[in-house]
């Protein structure tokens, strides 16, 4: 990770790291609830500290203004997206693991919908730092798919250049944000399950086609 893309720190006037961790959990899920209902500008730090469960005083002595609540909103959800898919070990570099991985990550999409409407709504409003490392995230995402389709390429299971493999994995990666952002109307025709096997059908047959 580069300079610039250095996890940014919120500040807190609490020194035990587990009462931080454990009040910030809370936060950020009240926070996901109250910006679904009403949109992060709209949401007070008042609100934000009623749907947590704890006193506007509290809140401060966790983070310094809303922004910093988005920032961790925007944070949890990457971790928690990154932490499963690096689960997955990529060992032979076969079709079927890249399957099984492409399955899991559109299964942890289904899992955040609500999480990642908000995060990609409200990122402009981050500040420019936090904007950065968020950015970042994405591109270790990309990068996992990157790799899993090298080592695939290496085991002889396909054939790609890299600018090949660089643009299939962004593809990939916006093809799993495509269910959180359209499941609203691709539900009607799809369950979640039709969905993962339609995309990895047509995902697959497109990079054997190189």
């Amino acid at each position: 990770m580069t300079e610039k893309d250095k996890r940014p720190q919120v500040q807190s006037t609490v020194k035990d790291e587990n009462l931080i961790a454990i009040r910030r959990e809370q936060m950020i899920e009240g926070a996901i609830k109250l910006f679904k209902e009403k949109g992060f500008h709209r949401a007070t730090t008042r609100e934000i500290a009623k749907a947590a469960g704890f006193s506007i005083g509290t809140l401060y002595e966790y983070i310094r203004t809303k922004e910093d609540v988005l920032y961790l909103v925007c944070d949890s959800i990457y971790h928690h997206a990154m932490e499963r898919l690096s689960s997955y070990e990529i060992k032979a570099g076969t079709i079927e693991e890249l399957k099984e991985m492409i399955r899991e990550y559109f299964l942890q999409i289904d899992s955040m919908v609500d999480e990642l409407t908000i995060m990609y709504q409200e990122t402009k409003s981050l500040s420019k730092e936090a904007q950065r490392y968020v950015f970042s995230k994405e591109f270790e995402m990309v990068g996992t798919f990157e790799r899993l389709l090298q080592r695939c390429v290496q085991s002889g299971e396909i054939t790609m250049t890299d600018k090949q493999i660089h643009l299939a994995a962004n593809n990939l990666v916006v093809s799993g944000q495509s269910w959180a952002f359209r499941k609203w109307a691709l539900h009607r025709q799809h369950s979640i399950d039709e969905f993962i096997e339609m995309q990895i059908t047509l995902f697959i047959s497109g990079i054997k086609g190189f």
